[in-house]
């Protein structure tokens, strides 16, 4: 079953459960509410009294009690605690996605009620919807021709049908840049992890580290973080009040020192105490690349003198609420250095979650890992199913 139809399908499930809720709020409403009937039984006396008092006189003593046993401490099947766990995360991400759910949405109904027809007028605009809802200059362009062959075939009028078939070819263009896509990160069993942060200040990258080794200290791995960006101001600081939020140590040096210093340290003393995961986080100066790049690869020299297959990944950090400019970031990085996959960060603050269409489709990098609240457990596997589900659903038309 495609990401279309499994959309499809929650839509419909959606308004059913809808549909049953009210039907049964109606009822609740409709309902006369019944006295509570008390039956009377005749005492010796030729009194009445009511059968509840029978039924709340303390037990006869005199009648042996059955002995209770403790009952057995309940355990949940393994299955459930998944079962509810998985739509915990697609809560999430329907939360975190409807900033940009909306805005689509308006852009969407705006661009329906304009147009009464679906001629080149419309397929302009279109494109101009799509642009301006940041899924990028080429998949709008894609979308758009695509839509023009469905429409002659499907020969689709009605708005609700257009626009749900605007709605499958962007599903369909984001399911099928994505088939061979690896969003997991690239854990190594029995043996360090070295994973590599890159990206420009203030895009949350500090903060998406210490999130990180939150989560992996909670699954029970030894975890270091190196704090390799010496240049910030206060970059050092903040790694180590996240260090002190997770529960992990942070290996840091001088302020203005060198950084591949650091990592060689954080290197040493993750292999003496037989760590299994080290974050580093390292600074991002675009304006200066050639430095920028001279400083990665002196680190990743530093590193694979230790570990040669090492580091099993570089995460570029993107502020989602810069929209385009995140895309340009991603492209300049990924000319500097050999990125592996993305952290996409803020994304419940955003309304331009759409920019994961345009990295899929034109920098076809895999997001490894999204923002979805401030919190320290905020912090979530990207996994394309439910971003699908997050940001198409509440998009559909009922035809």
């Amino acid at each position: 079953m495609g990401f279309f139809d499994k959309i499809k399908n929650a839509f419909k499930a959606d308004k059913k459960a809808e549909q049953e809720q009210e039907e049964l709020k109606e009822e609740v409403q409709a309902e006369p509410e019944q006295p509570e009937s008390v039956e009377t039984v005749p005492t010796a006396d030729g009194h009445t009294e009511n059968t509840a008092d029978h039924q709340l006189s303390e037990p006869d003593e005199s009648v042996a009690q059955p002995i209770s046993e403790e009952p057995a401490p309940f355990t949940e099947p393994v299955a459930e605690v998944e079962e509810k766990e998985e739509i915990q995360v697609q809560k999430k991400y329907e939360k975190g996605l409807e900033k940009t759910r909306k805005t689509f949405s308006q852009r969407f109904n705006e661009l329906m009620a304009n147009f009464r027809s679906v001629d080149e007028d419309f397929f302009e605009e279109l494109e101009e919807t799509l642009i301006g809802a940041d899924v990028g200059f080429e998949t709008a362009i894609k979308i758009t021709e695509e839509l023009r062959q469905e429409v002659k075939l499907r020969n689709a009028k009605k708005t609700a049908e257009v626009q749900n078939t605007i709605i499958e070819k962007m599903v369909n263009l984001y399911e099928a840049e994505g088939v061979d896509e690896n969003n997991a990160l690239n854990i190594q069993a029995g043996g360090l992890t070295v994973i590599l942060f890159v990206g420009v200040n203030g895009v949350g990258k500090t903060t998406s580290i210490g999130k990180l080794a939150h989560e992996f200290k909670e699954d029970g791995k030894k975890v270091l973080l190196a704090a390799a960006d010496t240049f910030r101001a206060g970059a050092i600081d903040q790694l180590v009040v996240w260090g002190e939020r997770a529960g992990v140590e942070v290996v840091r040096g001088n302020a203005g020192g060198d950084p591949a210093a650091v990592v060689f340290d954080a290197v040493a003393r993750a292999k003496a105490e037989n760590a299994d995961i080290l974050l580093v986080d390292t600074a991002g100066r675009l304006q200066n690349k050639v430095n920028l790049m001279n400083e990665l690869e002196k680190i990743k020299r530093v590193i694979q003198r230790e570990i040669p297959n090492a580091p099993h990944e570089v995460l570029l950090v993107v502020d989602a609420t810069t929209g385009q400019n995140a895309m340009a970031q991603a492209k300049q990085f990924k000319e500097t250095t050999d990125v592996t996959g993305l952290v996409l960060t803020k994304l419940d603050g955003t309304a331009k979650g759409g920019i994961v269409l345009a990295i899929r489709n034109e920098l076809h990098l895999p997001v490894k890992l999204v923002g979805l609240g401030e919190g320290i457990n905020d912090l979530e596997p990207f996994d394309a199913n439910d971003f699908a589900l997050g940001l198409f659903k509440g998009l559909l038309k009922e035809e």
